[in-house]
């Protein structure tokens, strides 16, 4: 991905993301502090669920140095075009487009070893310069942490709609989910809710639930925070095989557990924020 001549007009960049931007009704970035977590395994069905609702939506892995929606979504292989209106995002469904720093690498296997004023010019051009379109939503995959992809997405976009923040029950991925909502809130970014991943698991053979990284746990820190709680998503190991195989999850066993708990989190984060676009209109 080359630098745009542009870079050395910093006013053209905001207005060329804002122009973009303006044409999106709401933008939600996904995060969490610890990796391992699934955030990117939850903003992928997010952005599929949504669009299987009827939402137009586009989604935008933020993650520069280990990007992975191109796996989960099967477009691995596939090239970003470019036109006079910019980067084309990769159509996965009718009503779902995606673009990933993986789309722009030679070879898959190569590393990106880039500083923080290469990584900010890479995110200013995916906001920018993406044919995004008019869209409901936006989802955006950042990678673990608080640094420089989150940061300069909350600053590039300056009216984020809100953001989920993604844990495990266990103690260390909580202690740093809290990080998450104090970054957030420094930053005046609206807090969607937490929602608690791999919470708990039934086993195939006995049918007992076995809780692998305790539970609970999110639901005591967004109360603790008073944020909304969005809910648990149970552990399932069909998880792993579809993210292998190219397709969300929600898609390839929608009758399981676990995907009946994720359409039931993106159906009132979707309520949610429709409510919210209406009482602005």
């Amino acid at each position: 991905m080359k630098e745009s001549s542009r870079q050395d007009q910093p006013i053209q960049w905001e207005e060329l993301v804002a122009k973009n931007m303006a044409k999106i009704s709401a933008k939600i970035l996904v995060l969490s502090n610890k990796g391992g977590v699934g955030k990117s395994f939850i903003a992928v069905n997010l952005a599929v669920g949504l669009s299987r609702r009827g939402a137009k939506v586009g989604l935008l892995d933020a993650d520069i140095h280990g990007p992975s929606i191109v796996k989960m979504l099967g477009f691995e292989k596939q090239r970003i075009s470019v036109s006079e209106n910019g980067f084309q995002p990769y159509p996965v469904n009718s009503n779902l487009s995606a673009i990933s720093m993986a789309s722009f690498l030679e070879d898959p296997d190569m590393p990106v070893i880039w500083r923080g004023p290469m990584k900010m010019s890479a995110l200013r051009q995916f906001l920018a310069e993406v044919n995004w379109g008019k869209l409901d939503y936006l989802v955006i995959d950042s990678p673990p942490g608080t640094g420089d992809e989150p940061l300069s997405v909350i600053q590039l976009i300056g009216d984020l709609t809100g953001a989920i923040i993604v844990t495990t029950p266990q103690d260390i991925a909580l202690l740093d989910s809290r990080k998450c909502v104090n970054f957030l809130r420094k930053l005046s970014v609206p807090i969607l809710g937490i929602l608690e991943n791999m919470s708990g698991f039934t086993c195939p053979h006995c049918g007992n639930k076995i809780d692998l990284f305790k539970s609970g746990g999110g639901e005591k820190s967004a109360k603790e925070f008073d944020i909304p709680f969005l809910g648990k998503v149970p552990f399932d190991p069909k998880i792993v095989e579809s993210t292998d195989n190219g397709k969300a999850f929600i898609e390839s066993f929608p009758d399981s557990e676990s995907a009946k708990a994720l359409e039931k989190i993106f159906a009132t984060i979707d309520e949610q924020i429709r409510k919210t676009e209406q009482g602005k209109g």
